[in-house]
């Protein structure tokens, strides 16, 4: 597919769009359907649709193995330290009214940093597990 300009073309239009709506859906779960697994698919599925366009090659030198292998465990450093700050913070885990004087305020941001933590978990998940099939039988 490297070769169609058709292709390419309509991709790198598309792309773009594609995770920003990640991001729309990320910034707008605490408000409605959505948060940070759809977001965190969504935006592997825009890294995986330039990787079958552009070569796997070319997504590898966008978001390298060690990035993706680093938001592995980042978001769900985050996921936990989001609970342990409510209970350091004199709360229970994941209490997010602590995380404020305005409880209103603590329980957005709380949700916030899950989702966040949630999104960047899963959108590695996703393409480490893309990336070990698309290189299966390659030598590297």
């Amino acid at each position: 597919m490297k070769h169609d300009l058709v292709l390419r073309v309509i991709g790198k239009l598309l792309i773009p769009y594609i995770l920003l709506f990640a991001l729309y859906v990320q910034f707008h779960g605490d408000f409605g359907p959505g948060g940070g697994f759809q977001a965190g698919v969504i935006f592997a599925a825009g890294i995986v649709f330039y990787a079958l366009i552009f070569g796997l090659e070319n997504a590898r030198q966008v978001l390298p193995d060690w990035l993706v292998e680093t938001m592995l465990s980042s978001g769900v450093l985050i996921y936990a330290g989001v609970g342990l700050a409510g209970l350091f913070l004199g709360g229970n885990y994941l209490d997010y009214f602590v995380l404020d004087p305005n409880p209103v305020h603590g329980q957005h941001r709380g949700i916030f940093w899950v989702e966040a933590g949630v999104a960047i978990t899963v959108c590695g998940v996703m393409l480490k597990i893309f990336y070990m099939f698309a290189s299966r039988g390659r030598s590297e």
